[in-house]
């Protein structure tokens, strides 16, 4: 009876512990929770429900009328195709050059922290600074038309033509290798030595080992890289916007000055419905990257 007792004692004590250890976690988790909520799950409802009402006086249900409109809409259209043609374009570039500028860096070569410093200075450079550089760069009278002009070559209205979206390309790889960089160097030193090593042994190249070996080790950081390259070109709209204004030229309207544009017309609807759709895309994209990184990295992590 005694040890009954002492037992039945010592499981409502740990009952209580447990339920004090849960008030406790409860209490330092409640103002993130809160925070996440308001700020960001409550807004996005809030989104969705104004993506399908005609405005937020008469709150009628339209169903999807407000997206058959988005998507009869020019101005949707053209910032949707450029958004993605340079998502396409810059991010590969972006990911790519980086994971090769970090294996150049990995091994030991003259002036290595010096070249690593090199790539990582655009970090640490303003964004009007970064505007104000390219400005000098690609104006009508600029750096790069005159030292075009040397050859014999026309001048190039960078900002107003084609190339627009070559010079964008250009200035988000220069902002953005340096940190991918440190991301994949990162990666290439923790992978297991030893398995170099027995690599080197059978007869693996540098090269085979750094397609056989290091990629599959790296699947996970390649698939966060590219995630976050993603997310980094959704924000070129600062870069764009402090270069050519509210409205530059068309191959540089991206959906984040067709949300801008929207927003200061009050078009809630419009821009509702817009935000939902470049949401779902980018679920989309990061859910495929998910997947492949599954299927490249499973065999690497068992």
């Amino acid at each position: 009876m005694l040890f009954g007792k002492k037992d039945n004692t010592l499981s409502k004590r740990g009952r209580r512990e447990q339920r004090k250890a849960r008030a406790i976690s409860t209490a330092f988790l409640a103002p993130s929770v809160i925070g996440v909520s308001v700020f960001f799950i409550i807004p996005f409802f809030i989104i969705i429900y104004y993506s399908f009402i005609n405005n937020p006086i008469q709150n009628v249900f339209v169903g999807i009328e407000n997206y058959i409109k988005l998507f009869n809409n020019y101005s949707f259209k053209t910032a949707a195709i450029n958004t993605l043609k340079f998502t396409a374009l810059s991010v590969p570039l972006a990911v790519v050059l980086s994971l090769l500028i970090a294996a150049a860096l990995n091994v030991k070569i003259p002036m290595q922290s010096k070249l690593r410093s090199f790539f990582l200075s655009p970090m640490m450079v303003p964004v009007a600074s970064i505007v104000l550089i390219w400005q000098v760069l690609f104006h009508y009278n600029g750096s790069v038309n005159s030292f075009l002009q040397i050859f014999g070559m026309d001048k190039i209205d960078w900002l107003k033509s084609a190339h627009a979206t070559e010079v964008i390309v250009l200035l988000f790889l220069w902002k953005n290798l340096g940190y991918n960089m440190i991301l994949f160097l990162a990666a290439l030193n923790n992978i297991p030595k030893d398995i170099l090593e027995v690599a080197t042994v059978e007869g693996a190249g540098p090269i085979r080992q750094f397609f056989k070996i290091k990629l599959r080790y790296m699947s996970s950081t390649i698939v966060f890289v590219t995630i976050i390259s993603i997310i980094n070109s959704f924000k070129i709209f600062r870069e764009v916007y402090l270069l050519a204004g509210y409205y530059p030229y068309e191959s540089l309207y991206m959906l984040q000055h067709f949300m801008n544009n929207t927003f200061d017309n009050l078009d809630y609807q419009k821009l509702s419905a817009a935000a939902i759709i470049m949401a779902i895309v980018m679920v989309i994209l990061i859910g495929i990257l998910f997947f492949a990184d599954d299927r490249y990295g499973r065999d690497v992590e068992e």
